[in-house]
């Protein structure tokens, strides 16, 4: 038996009114819904063979991921065993432990003293790893399949615990006092962005807030933490590099410049924003932080008629340069884009992680109104975003096919378009009509009302400024070849 002086206990207290120390934990969450956590352990060890254990991991530790070191180096920790145990006590173990034995139930009814039952466990229910079933009571002789009242229980038993913990058997080779590395990958933690964007009713000039958002779902709480957050799909495998540490500056105001609440880094193939507090992030709490915030941007907004839009993807692999039916079913709406490019003279310039894009519309009486969202993906900086909210209400497009011929014998084709674009704002408009060149490879546009652009391979674009009820007419004649 283990006496007092080979046995270790550890316990990590953690308090939001505690003053950061070593022994604050420092968490990199990652939004794949895992993080690595990493804390400081006081260990006293002795020469040979201590048991050690520590209470206070999450709920959903990946156990093969511990690692457990003297950051020092000075210090060689010899793990002859690990245990990670994740069956805090509850009335259905306890039950479990006293199987066969008797136990008093407190019988609780309404205008009626509270009474003591004695019964007998059969059965607890309690299924280690799996779904509990009915308790098997015997009550006066009898079997009943529920508790008779509330059990009360004379101890925990030996072998019960109150947390998650980790165990460990350590060999050591001379008796050594230090403060132990603690890190290990555990699930149930994640974070994501979001963004509001405000802009005036009739104005390219937008306010973006950035908001990130973390949820703790790991069954443990983690007060005054070092909290880094990771944006890229990263690879659990992948070995980590050093960190080159670029901070992102906050934007100018009228007075002194405040302190920024998240700092951006570098790292690897990816960016970790670090939070320049410590946070307390409870289990079960979902924590939002400010982390950018940028006036006077410049985001365009576009309008954009792509009628054939749906059909972009069934197309592919799919020999469409005979098929006469192909481009003849068109949509008459006219879609509403947002584009501003990710720059420091637009007032950005940092990278953003992917998250939702909500956007605001101010009206004359500056209430603010809902036009929309999407979603932008992890964006580099001076890049280019742009993001479709919605279709135009009072902008429509008619797209009619007028002529179609096919020479089968010398392989070529003939399409004829025509393309009503009508503005029923007040406001003038441009509308950019996409049209996708999709029957062969060789084209050549024979014929046109008007100037457009190539965009790719088999993409045109015509912009098209409408004044206010305002109605013109687009038209293109492709030549095809195979």
């Amino acid at each position: 038996m283990n006496t007092p002086t080979h046995f270790a206990v550890l316990a990590l207290t953690l308090a939001a009114t505690l003053p950061t120390r070593a022994a604050d934990p420092a968490l990199t969450i990652y939004n794949q819904d895992f993080a690595v956590l990493r804390e400081t352990v006081p260990l006293e060890l002795k020469a040979g063979v201590n048991d050690v254990r520590f209470a206070g991991v999450t709920a959903q530790v990946e156990a093969d991921s511990v690692i457990l070191r003297d950051p020092a180096g000075k210090v060689p920790l010899q793990i002859l065993e690990q245990n990670y145990r994740n069956d805090p006590v509850s009335q259905e173990l306890l039950l479990s432990l006293f199987e066969g034995q008797t136990l008093d139930f407190v019988a609780h009814e309404r205008q009626k003293p509270d009474r003591v039952i004695v019964g007998k466990v059969i059965r607890s229910g309690y299924v280690p790893g799996g779904e509990n079933v009915q308790p098997i009571i015997e009550v006066d002789g009898k079997l009943q399949f529920s508790l008779p009242g509330e059990p009360r229980f004379p101890t925990l038993g030996a072998d019960t615990q109150l947390k998650p913990a980790l165990s460990w058997k350590l060999n050591a080779l001379a008796a050594a006092k230090l403060d132990a590395e603690l890190a290990y990958i555990t699930g149930g933690l994640t974070w994501e962005a979001s963004y509001n964007i405000v802009a005036p009713e009739a104005n390219d000039v937008i306010d973006l807030v950035g908001w990130i958002t973390m949820k703790n779902e790991s069954g443990a709480t983690f007060a005054n933490a070092k909290i880094k957050l990771m944006a890229g799909n990263v690879n659990k495998v992948q070995p980590v590099q050093p960190v080159l540490e670029m901070a992102m500056k906050p934007e100018p105001s009228s007075g002194a410049e405040a302190a920024p609440v998240i700092t951006e880094k570098a790292f690897d193939e990816f960016h970790l924003y670090t939070l320049a507090r410590p946070a307390t992030l409870r289990d079960k709490e979902t924590k939002q932080v400010e982390f950018i915030r940028a006036t006077g941007v410049k985001a365009t907004r576009l309008f954009i008629y792509d009628p054939i839009m749906k059909d972009n993807d069934w197309h592919l692999g799919n020999n469409v340069g005979e098929d006469a039916d192909y481009g003849t079913t068109s949509s008459k709406k006219v879609q509403v884009y947002r584009e501003f490019k990710n720059s420091e003279a637009n007032k950005l310039g940092i990278p953003l992680p992917k998250g939702r894009v909500r956007f605001y519309s101010q009206d004359e009486d500056r209430q603010l109104e809902f036009v929309g969202e999407n979603n932008i993906d992890h964006t580099p900086k001076d890049e280019l975003v742009r993001l479709y909210v919605g279709d135009s209400f009072d902008l429509v497009g008619e797209r009619k096919r007028v002529d179609f011929k096919v020479n089968e014998a010398n392989q070529w084709a003939n399409e004829t378009f025509e393309i009503k674009l009508r503005n029923r704002k007040k406001q003038p408009a441009e509308i950019r009509v996409v049209e996708h060149l999709y029957r062969w490879s060789n084209w050549t546009i024979k014929e046109k009302s008007q100037a457009f652009e190539k965009t790719d391979a088999q993409t045109i674009e015509f912009k098209v400024p409408l004044k206010p009820d305002e109605e013109k007419v687009v038209t293109y004649k492709v030549h095809y070849t195979w």
